[in-house]
């Protein structure tokens, strides 16, 4: 039973990884060890995907929340603008130098 309750745990969050077709086959498995009935087979490979799907969509959430987190922190990054501004006043202050050489 316990090792029942391990494989069914891993499923579960291998689920957010693995496709349909590996959840089959991992619940075929299941059924042929008698660990589930093929009755409950085609609703728990439905169930598993549903919740994979789910999981997945919380995953996208959270990235894309972090996402717009650390763009809207106090870090300022600098623009394409930004860096080519540097580069004329560099460049300016380089022509300064030679000419005072």
């Amino acid at each position: 039973m316990k090792d029942t309750i391990e494989k069914m745990f891993s499923l579960g969050l291998g689920v957010v990884v693995a496709g349909k077709e590996q959840i089959e086959k991992t619940v075929e498995e299941l059924v042929k060890k008698g660990e589930v009935n093929r009755a409950e087979s085609g609703e728990l490979i439905d169930r598993l995907v549903k919740k994979g799907e789910e999981a997945l969509r919380q995953i996208e959430t959270m990235a894309t929340d972090r996402q717009s987190a650390s763009r809207d922190d106090d870090t300022q990054w600098a623009t394409r603008e930004d860096i080519d501004r540097i580069h004329e006043r560099l460049d300016a202050l380089e022509r300064r130098d030679r000419k005072d050489e």
